[in-house]
């Protein structure tokens, strides 16, 4: 493929599996021999990564670009827009936030944009054989077309072929794929090569007589059903499985997560899930905390809202009775705010109210500040006690994302200027998101919990980040097993 190549991917709805789509081509690309990398113009969503540079970016396109084996650039998503509350969104261009606007004053301004759309994927285009690139919610949402810069319009930007895929499992979806082509314009219906539909429960032979007529309909092949699996694979937003309530109690150590108002960055528990015996519990309501053997109070868009909503609705009393009997408490990010004597918010960065004391769960305070901090970490652990007692010199990676800076007058857990990390007995506090990704932390954190249940202790077999490469190859063996990748080569321009 001696040109650069692109391909499209939009969906008939949120949710309909265009991100795990992108993913799974992307990795088949790979494979084949070529040097992919994933583009989306445009993203909303409250779960980022930090790159080397130390630019903010969307966390699906960052596990893109792993499913690519490349290192991860802002330029992959030029935009990402993160709800604040309040009807408001931050703004985060080339990588770097240009602060708060509303709907209005984004969309008034967001056709300027396309000059830095242009700009990041030329950068793809100059060094990468193919581009898989992903629109958002519906290509066809007739109200807000005009200055589209992240689905039909995108493609007409870099001249992409499209496919359009729909997910099954939640119903209508011949109606959904007819009616999506049906409110294109002529132009854009043209760009659609063909269709792809997911999460399909049983056999195909069963749906094919609906294939063959919806092709008939809509002048389109189908170029594959895509079956319902259950990888672990990280999620773009909360349009999830994984905040579903678990009915079956059956493994030994239960996790319950405060689902804040404003969660944000809840991939942070992907690594604590996937150790074979840990059940993650989403909880909402005070009555539902109580019997779990660890509380994770995970980061937050808006950690003075959110505290205020966990005191008022009784979780944050819960919280402070089951960390004194004794129950290991973490809080990541706005979760570590959250756990100090206060939040202050002198600028109103997050709103009108200037400070609300904390859970006083830690001897910290917290400062919102007008500048951001985004940054990846590395360094080690020191003066290790309480929960995270015996983990001296453990070398912790991960990346921090907060506009506030948090003081206190005790030992911190690291040599950083910035204060990263706290403990105080079974209480632990950090900024770095991806701490559960460090395989002898988590390790030393869940052996405590083990031992204090009469547990054997247990080590991981392999890091986070081989497990999840594992997974990618298994999606991609499922794209090859149920795609037409022949015809996907095609569309892209020929192999």
């Amino acid at each position: 493929m001696r040109n650069h190549k692109n391909i499209m991917i939009v969906g008939t709805s949120s949710g309909a599996g265009k991100s795990i789509t992108v993913t799974g081509l992307c990795r088949a690309f790979l494979k084949d021999g070529y040097r992919v990398a994933p583009f989306k113009s445009q993203n909303m969503a409250l779960n980022s990564y930090i790159t080397k540079s130390g630019h903010e970016m969307g966390r699906a396109q960052a596990v893109q670009a792993m499913a690519c084996e490349i290192e991860c650039e802002y330029y992959m998503n030029p935009i990402l827009l993160k709800p604040t509350g309040d009807r408001r969104i931050q703004v985060i261009l080339n990588g770097k936030s240009i602060g708060n606007m509303n709907g209005f004053e984004y969309g008034k301004n967001k056709g300027n944009l396309k000059k830095d759309i242009l700009e990041a994927y030329s950068k793809i285009e100059k060094n990468y054989d193919i581009c898989v690139l992903e629109g958002a919610g519906s290509p066809v949402e007739i109200n807000i077309k005009d200055d589209d810069i992240v689905n039909m319009g995108m493609a007409e930007m870099v001249d992409a072929p499209v496919i359009l895929v729909a997910d099954i499992d939640r119903g209508g979806v011949f109606a959904s794929i007819v009616g999506t082509l049906q409110l294109m314009e002529p132009e854009e219906r043209a760009r659609v090569k063909g269709v792809i539909i997911n999460k399909f429960r049983g056999s195909v032979d069963i749906l094919k007589p609906g294939l063959d007529k919806l092709e008939e309909i809509i002048k389109t092949p189908v170029l594959g059903v895509m079956p319902y699996f259950d990888l672990d694979i990280e999620d773009e937003d909360g349009l999830t499985d994984r905040f579903k309530k678990i009915k079956e109690k059956s493994k030994n150590i239960k996790v319950s997560v405060i689902k804040l108002k404003h969660i944000s960055n809840f991939t942070d528990l992907d690594a604590l899930g996937a150790v074979d015996d840990v059940e993650i519990n989403y909880v909402t309501s005070f009555n539902e905390i109580g019997d779990e053997d660890l509380i994770v109070i995970p980061g937050s868009k808006n950690t003075i809202d959110d505290l205020k909503i966990i005191k008022e609705n009784g979780m944050g009393q819960e919280i402070i009775k089951a960390s004194r009997k004794g129950t290991p408490i973490v809080g990541i990010c706005g979760g570590f705010q959250i756990l100090g004597e206060k939040v202050l918010d002198p600028y109103g960065i997050e709103g009108d109210i200037k400070e609300l004391p904390g859970l006083g769960l830690l001897d910290t305070i917290t400062i919102m500040e007008k500048e951001k901090r985004t940054i990846q970490y590395s360094g080690k652990l020191k003066n290790c006690k309480g929960l995270v007692e015996g983990l001296d010199g453990v070398e912790i990676k991960g990346y921090e994302i907060h506009q506030g800076v948090t003081e206190s007058e005790k030992e911190t857990l690291t040599e950083d200027k910035e204060i990263v990390a706290m403990v105080k007995e079974n209480i632990f506090g950090t900024y770095i998101h991806g701490i559960f990704d460090n395989k002898e932390f988590t390790d030393g954190i869940l052996n405590k919990i083990r031992k204090k249940k009469g547990l054997s202790e247990k080590y991981s077999e392999m890091t986070f980040h081989e497990y999840r490469m594992g997974e990618l190859d298994k999606l991609e063996k499922l794209i090859r097993e149920n795609i037409n990748m022949e015809e996907v080569y095609k569309i892209l321009g020929g192999k």
